[in-house]
């Protein structure tokens, strides 16, 4: 009886990740406001509905009553989440909440499956990492001098990583960080997003050669130092941040055709000098030609990819227990296992519907710092997606990343809800400067917040200044 429920489970879940999908780009299609807010209850009801379908499977097969209070504790997790940001910001993104819980449950459900007391640790560092996030926009909206600490930023990302390199251990080949508690700490998860406001504030005062080279070169520090530790996913993410963020910034190819070419002569040099690299090329080659020396974890996460097919053997039913570090770097393996390609996939695109949004509030900003901000934090979360599901495909070679929000991991998890909740700060200005905007444009028009009519100008002069606003404006924009 229970394998005829985990079967059906199974489908509907399907079915279910499918209608929240479609529903984040349908969303994109409406504009009005009564239509988004039924979408994006709908996508909550999906939601919790998916949850319940995947607890249900696992206290049926595993008969433990631990699933029950577990599932009910996430619940009030994830309803206290949604409630909170709302209450706090009422003007905050709904769609950037709705992923971002999605994805937390999708993680978490995987994730017992895998190892529960794995869980349960995961469990509360959300907690923990969400009452710190719902801190960030206020921030993000208050504090006016994020801008200036162009230095603080780079000095304090470069300490930190220059911190790993040399008191962290080795794990895996590679030096990431340490352990705390039992909770692993990896200070490159955070200084990430320390890189994204350095390379802005940068940007935002001079684009000009001088500062470009000044910026590139303490860019170059941070992935250097990265290579030597060898962690190899986040020199990337940083170096490819870097390169997108200074191609907005100055709009001069010859900067990125540089920056690719010094990037790839880069990637010849590490080859050579780090086995561990080369280990990892070699198994992108063939992982099954060296299954013994290093191909086993890929050539493991390709079977699983390959026995769940479109669609899944079901929780339970698999072996993702067979693949090495399921629960970390690759959970996109274990979840397309058991859940299926067609489930996998639907992941995927609520990821890009992710950065979408990001992007989409990136080029509604008018604050230049704001909009690199916005832009580095956006392609910092889906390249790392890319090497993460890349990876495990062996699309690219296995990079070490984690998958944001999915994966176990206690600072990846903070670092990513940290990012959320500046975009979620970032967009509250955005509608503070349209309002700011309308505002203006009212006055100048001769609205209710107009002068006294015995200071007024005439009507023509009051529309040709309106006209240069609008003028100033639309070049601040460009």
């Amino acid at each position: 009886m229970a394998n005829i429920v985990v079967e059906i489970v199974k489908y509907l879940m399907i079915i279910m990740m499918a209608a929240y999908t479609f529903e984040c780009f349908s969303v994109f299609a409406h504009h009005d406001i009564d239509k988004k807010k039924s979408i994006l209850l709908n996508q909550n009801i999906l939601m919790f509905a998916n949850q319940a379908m995947a607890y249900l499977a696992m206290y049926l097969k595993t008969q433990e009553l631990k699933m029950v209070f577990f599932y009910l504790a996430q619940v009030v997790l994830l309803v206290a989440s949604i409630a909170l940001y709302m209450l706090i910001y009422p003007r905050v993104s709904r769609l950037v909440i709705n992923n971002m819980c999605m994805l937390l449950s999708i993680g978490l459900i995987m994730i017992t499956r895998l190892d529960y007391d794995k869980a349960t640790k995961q469990f509360i560092i959300i907690a923990i990492a969400m009452a710190i996030s719902l801190c960030v926009p206020v921030i993000i909206r208050k504090v006016k001098f994020l801008k200036d600490w162009t230095y603080v930023y780079a000095g304090a990302g470069i300490v930190a990583l220059i911190t790993v390199l040399i008191f962290a251990r080795t794990s895996d080949g590679a030096k990431l960080g340490f352990s705390v508690f039992g909770f692993g700490v990896q200070p490159s998860e955070l200084v990430k997003i320390l890189f994204v406001f350095y390379v802005a504030s940068s940007f935002k005062k001079s684009t000009e050669f001088k500062n470009v080279v000044i910026t590139t070169i303490i860019a170059a520090i941070h992935v250097l130092v990265l290579v030597v530790s060898t962690d190899l996913g986040a020199a990337l993410i940083i170096f490819v941040v870097y390169l997108v963020m200074l191609y907005v910034a100055t709009r001069q190819p010859l900067y990125m055709l540089a920056g690719l070419a010094a990037g790839s002569g880069a990637s010849v040099v590490a080859y050579h000098l780090f086995g561990h690299i080369q280990t990892r090329v070699n198994v992108w080659r063939d992982p099954f030609a060296v299954y013994q020396t290093g191909g086993y974890q890929v050539a493991q996460s390709l079977f699983a990819i390959a026995t769940g097919s479109w669609f899944g053997m079901g929780l339970f039913n698999g072996k993702p227990t067979d693949i090495p570090v399921a629960d970390e770097d690759f959970i996109f393996s274990a979840i397309s296992e058991e859940l299926g390609l067609i489930f996998a996939l639907c992941l995927i695109l609520v990821c890009l519907s992710v950065y979408i949004m990001f992007l989409n509030i990136a080029m509604q900003l008018r604050n230049r710092f704001y909009k690199l901000v916005a832009l580095g934090l956006g392609t910092c979360y889906i390249f790392q997606v890319f090497l993460t599901i890349g990876g495990v495909t062996k699309f690219i070679p296995s990079t070490g990343v984690t998958l944001p929000l999915v994966s176990y991991g206690g600072s990846s998890l903070l670092s990513t809800l940290i990012m959320f909740g500046i975009i979620q700060g970032l967009y509250i200005l955005r509608e503070d400067e349209e309002e700011i905007i309308e505002q203006r444009k009212e006055e100048l028009r001769g609205g209710p917040r107009s002068t006294p009519p015995k200071k007024q100008r005439t009507a023509k002069n009051r529309k040709k200044k309106a006209t240069k606003f609008e003028e100033i404006e639309e070049q601040r924009i460009r």
